[in-house]
């Protein structure tokens, strides 16, 4: 969802270069590709991750079980607040491209913001799941301010 979102504002940002002037689409695109091959690597990094967890799940309980499995549900917290992270620059950049780009694209900016909002809010949902059992984890706190930050600007982004 993250790497759509990505793809659809270089998009945005490539067929606006002329209303953009060229030197600022491809600032724009460089830094939405950008974003787009990592959000896109971490597809392939979540379910490894989570392999951690499940292999923790499927052993003996007991005290050694339950540390590793902790560790394990931190390690998977990592890849989720990645895609937050990650999130945060693609909604301002939906929002400059909503702003600026050609009024036939504007719908993919806004789109673009839209799904990358979506995101961020599925992975801090993971971030807080996998950390339920380290309430003072700083990482929960990280996740909520990341997604309030988003919805605030995509707030702003539909009522441009």
């Amino acid at each position: 969802m993250l790497a759509q979102a990505a793809a659809l504002c270089a998009k945005a940002a490539r067929l606006s270069a002329r209303k953009l002037t060229a030197a600022r689409a491809d600032a724009l695109i460089q830094e939405a590709e950008r974003i787009r091959a990592e959000a896109a690597s971490l597809i392939d990094e979540d379910p490894l991750a989570y392999r951690a967890v499940i292999e923790q799940n499927r052993r003996p309980p007991g005290e050694a079980r339950d540390a590793r499995l902790a560790a394990a549900l931190s390690d998977a917290a990592d890849v989720p607040l990645r895609i937050v992270e990650l999130s945060v620059p693609v909604v301002s950049l939906a929002a400059v491209l909503a702003a600026e780009c050609k009024p036939a694209l504007r719908g993919d900016a806004i789109t673009a913001g839209q799904l990358a909002g979506a995101a961020a809010r599925a992975a801090a949902t993971l971030v807080v799941i996998n950390l339920a059992g380290a309430p003072d984890d700083p990482r929960h706190s990280l996740a909520r301010d990341m997604a309030a930050a988003i919805e605030r600007e995509l707030a702003d982004l539909g009522s441009a």
